[in-house]
């Protein structure tokens, strides 16, 4: 069986790198926010572009927190809207919710399944105040014009780059198009821990610092609280694992490049639509995701050849349950994507010869 992700193998290649940073680690006797947390920080804000870097709990804690902060700043307060895609995982919505703010779910760009910036446009309202664009699968949304646009009616933007480590447009990364973003580091993700984790980068000093203490118990200085915060500290031992494996991320992502360029040249099954790239660099391919009419059809072939494929997403969500005060919303692009879209395994240790395997049994699909 081909897997759809094998992390054994993905961590396997820097195990001993990774045992003596935990060694680094444990040896200290500093286990919460220590220097691993502010080396990481500092590293991570180096690569992606921007002033600063806060480590956090996990990626839905690094878009919550950010949305929270901006409310204790007062350029948010509740029921302001938040222009979001509607196809975008869950969590991005329930940043929104958490807050008290009003997500406005919008049409993504069918071809590229990133927000669609004429549908944004369409979407603004006198109580619009945000823009949260997604990078959805691994690719940037047109950040160019989400700025032009966010800057032309005074909006904030946060981008969610959970799914984007490194992905540029004109080398500018993920991370540094918006007024902040939120990074996932959980396991499967490009740059994954080895467990969760999350960070926010921006080049906003006051946003940075406020998110500093909203983080740690809404403190700056031990046993005095400004904010009523939370805990949500990106520990040691996963930011050492992090400064492992961010060492190697480049080098991974031009494999995932690739790999997916031989999907994409090779795949020629009429019955499946292959994903649409604007350009490389914009691209890290967390995930390969194309469309088949009978995607029931199509797992079960290539779960009966040998190989894994999951569905990312499965459920829009506004079909949740969670929220089905937006269940009457008229969404039928992105209905569509989630009746047709699974994803092929892209695993960065995967061999030319599992490539090939792949390739074969899509190919043969209907046959």
């Amino acid at each position: 069986m081909i897997p759809f992700l094998d992390l054994r193998a993905v961590n396997s290649q820097y195990r001993d790198e990774l045992i003596e940073a935990a060694t680094r680690v444990i040896d200290s006797g500093w286990y919460i926010q220590g220097e691993e947390v502010n080396s990481f920080e500092t590293e991570f804000s180096e690569y992606c572009g921007t002033k600063y870097c806060i480590g956090v709990g996990n990626g839905l804690d690094a878009l919550t927190l950010t949305l929270r902060a901006w409310k204790e700043l007062g350029v948010l307060k509740d029921r302001d809207e938040i222009i979001v895609p509607a196809n975008t995982y869950i969590a991005s919505i329930l940043a929104i919710s958490e807050n008290r703010l009003m997500p406005v779910l919008v049409e993504p760009d069918e071809s590229t399944f990133n927000i669609s910036v004429a549908n944004i446009r369409k979407a603004i309202t006198n109580r619009t105040r945000a823009i949260l664009p997604v990078h959805l699968y691994g690719q940037l949304a047109d950040m160019p014009s989400v700025m032009e646009l966010a800057s032309e009616h005074g909006l904030l933007v946060l981008e969610d780059s959970a799914q984007a480590h490194g992905a540029s447009i004109d080398s500018r990364k993920a991370g540094n198009w918006g007024d902040a973003s939120g990074f996932s580091f959980y396991p499967g993700k490009n740059l994954g821990a080895l467990g969760d984790g999350g960070a926010i980068t921006t080049n906003d000093e006051e946003l940075a610092e406020t998110l500093k203490a909203l983080k740690n118990y809404g403190s700056h200085e031990r046993y005095k609280n400004i904010f009523r915060g939370v805990n949500s500290r990106l520990d040691e031992i996963q930011a050492a694992m992090l400064r492992v494996k961010l060492r190697f991320l480049d080098d991974e992502t031009a494999r995932r490049r690739h790999l997916a360029s031989r999907y994409l040249s090779e795949i020629k099954n009429p019955l499946c639509v292959l994903p649409n790239i604007v350009n490389e660099e914009s691209h890290v391919w967390h995930l390969f995701v194309i469309r088949c009419n009978d995607r029931v059809g199509i797992q079960k072939h290539l779960q009966e050849s040998g190989i894994q494929s999951l569905i990312h997403y499965p459920l829009a969500p506004h079909k949740q349950d969670a929220y089905k005060e937006l269940c009457d919303l008229e969404l039928p692009i992105t209905e569509r994507i989630h009746e047709q879209v699974f994803s092929l395994p892209i695993d960065p240790t995967m061999s030319e010869t599992d490539i090939s395997n792949v390739i074969s049994a899509v190919n043969s699909y209907g046959e």
